[in-house]
């Protein structure tokens, strides 16, 4: 079992604002979490007090119901059963990769010829061919090299993997592949893993639970679907996507009147002056003479289109996703449709988010700034 439980963790350095603030994360066995937030906001803070490279000034960890790290009490890192991928990799460049994935096989450069098959098959694990076991690392390609970095880490058999930002130096299309190898990897294995990344696509698509982590807080933790379409607060709905956020009156019924006539909310929703939130893909545009909005703007982005609209009734612009073909074109008018529940959200929630971007914890997006701090952009 490799269950990690991460319990009122608490890090500072210095005299400064603590960089964990009581942070507690369960991660099941088996499962891949990614954490997901700013520059600065602690993620990997939290690796390297899982790792053990750093002590944690309160709190415990622990894997499999042992305890690694505790007030007072801390299993060095080399003895953690922790596997470490870095977003460089840190490959020994002397070294050939099988040389590479031997090390983490440990009985020294001596012992590595009986590795040999073990190595082969670690290959084969992240889809390489085990002709590359005689490569150096510079004949590699960057995906290759994250690969073998993974298949290092992975010789020892860890009950817990950390990846932080592994895949943040490669290019688009090459990061999406690797990003799919290794989470395929990491499932077909069993294990236990952490991603930490600051791209919200990746943490949705890699993971089977999402921390969205703001000044040494976890915001939200819940499945993918969960904290997309349902965030909690302000933050968390426009650092993980687009935004169209409405001013609304929310009623008692599950609904709010918005300048796009009455949505549906979710069924806890609060009463009130506030406003909804809607992601971009749930407003369908459909061109129509008679329609309550015209196209200032079109953004083409191959399969999709970002249409910025100026609607009826309102001051400022919204934006729109929709498919490219027969997509309307600048000045056109357009009708809108609604396609699920919005998500609403309190006055008291709004000015919350402004104080904390006031304080200078966070910088919120644009789209929730405007409503929060007065119009300046709807959407992203």
């Amino acid at each position: 079992m490799s269950r990690l439980v991460v319990d009122q963790v608490r890090k500072s350095f210095g005299t400064g604002a603590p960089v964990l603030d009581g942070i507690g994360l369960d991660v099941p066995d088996g499962t891949a979490t990614a954490v997901v937030g700013s520059s600065g906001c602690g993620k990997t803070t939290l690796l390297r007090v899982i790792a053990g490279f750093e002590n944690p000034d309160t709190g415990t960890v622990s894997i499999g119901g042992e305890t690694i790290t505790r007030e007072g009490f801390s299993v060095p890192s080399h003895r953690r059963r922790i596997g470490y991928v870095a977003q460089d990799g840190a490959l020994f460049p002397h070294l050939t990769v099988g040389q590479n994935i031997a090390y983490g096989l440990g009985g020294g450069l001596g012992a590595r010829r009986k590795h040999r098959q073990q190595v082969a098959e670690l290959l084969e694990m992240v889809s390489l061919d085990p002709a590359y076991a005689d490569r150096r690392p510079h004949q590699l390609s960057g995906g290759q090299q994250q690969r073998v970095a993974l298949a290092r880490a992975m010789a020892r058999k860890p009950a817990l993997m950390l990846l932080d930002e592994p895949f943040s130096a490669l290019d688009t299309g090459l990061r999406a592949a690797t990003r799919q190898a290794v989470a395929e990897t990491l499932r077909a294995a069993g294990m236990t893993s952490i991603l930490v990344t600051h791209d919200q696509e990746e943490a949705l698509s890699f993971a089977d639970q999402v921390a969205v982590m703001c000044s040494g807080r976890f915001t939200q933790v819940g499945t993918p679907e969960q904290v997309y379409a349902a965030p909690a607060d302000l933050f968390t709905a426009g650092f993980l996507g687009d935004t169209v956020l409405l001013d609304a009156t929310i009623g008692s019924a599950g609904s709010a009147q918005t300048v796009l006539g009455r949505l549906p909310v979710q069924a806890d929703a609060p009463t009130g002056a506030g406003a909804v939130m809607l992601r971009p893909e749930q407003l369908l545009a459909h061109a129509a003479t008679d329609g309550r909005a015209t196209v200032r703007a079109l953004e083409f982005r191959g399969a999709d289109v970002m249409l910025t609209l100026d609607l009826d009734g309102r001051p400022e612009p919204i934006q729109v996703r929709r498919v490219s073909v027969g997509a309307p074109a600048v000045g056109d008018r357009v009708d809108l449709e609604v396609l699920g529940a919005a998500v609403a959200f309190t006055s008291e929630q709004c000015a919350a988010a402004g104080r904390l971007a006031g304080n200078g914890a966070v910088t919120l997006p644009d789209a929730v700034s405007a409503v929060v701090n007065g119009p300046r952009q709807q959407g992203m």
